[in-house]
């Protein structure tokens, strides 16, 4: 029984909107290390994947987004006082996932507390805030602890794509 990425976003899918897994058209995903340039490398890698994927003009949105979910990511992936053993690996991986009509970021990290949300009104507290422009930005989010032998959790948002995008398909 070999494991592929499949496995690991299991806990993903149960959280999403009813999306059937197998119908995603693209998926691209990367490892980011466990230090704050890993922010801009995961809006590289963003602008990069939509680009091929024909849907640049979500960038601003879905870069948004991206960076607040690394950055919180990051935070939990970056312990004070915690050295981190090299073989341990590169703790914050980003997902990118597209349906026809929707695209489905999701950043693992190896945190298990859930994120928590700050009211709107406690917008200058230093976090917190991220996940209120994750809201604001995306169609929806959430986020599901990981299953079997991966510790940690995923949060994902969605953002639906307008049809006309997919001009390729007429």
């Amino acid at each position: 029984m070999g494991t592929n990425g499949s496995t690991m976003l299991e806990p993903l899918r149960q959280g999403l909107p009813p999306l059937d897994p197998s119908a995603v058209s693209s998926a691209a995903s990367c490892s980011l290390p466990a230090r704050y340039e890993a922010v801009r490398e995961a809006r590289q890698f963003t602008r990069r994947t939509l680009d091929q994927w024909d849907i640049g003009d979500r960038f601003d949105d879905v870069c948004l987004v991206v960076s607040e979910l690394v950055t919180n990511a990051l935070r939990h992936a970056l312990p004070a006082n915690t050295p981190r053993a090299a073989e341990q690996g590169p703790p914050v991986r980003l997902h990118l996932m597209r349906w026809t009509e929707r695209l489905v970021c999701a950043v693992r990290d190896p945190s298990h507390d859930s994120p928590v949300a700050r009211e709107a009104e406690d917008f200058s507290a230093e976090s917190g805030r991220g996940l209120f422009l994750v809201d604001s930005f995306s169609d929806s989010w959430g986020w599901h602890p990981l299953a079997g032998t991966l510790s940690g959790k995923v949060v994902w948002a969605l953002f639906r794509l307008q049809p006309d995008c997919l001009r390729d398909d007429t």
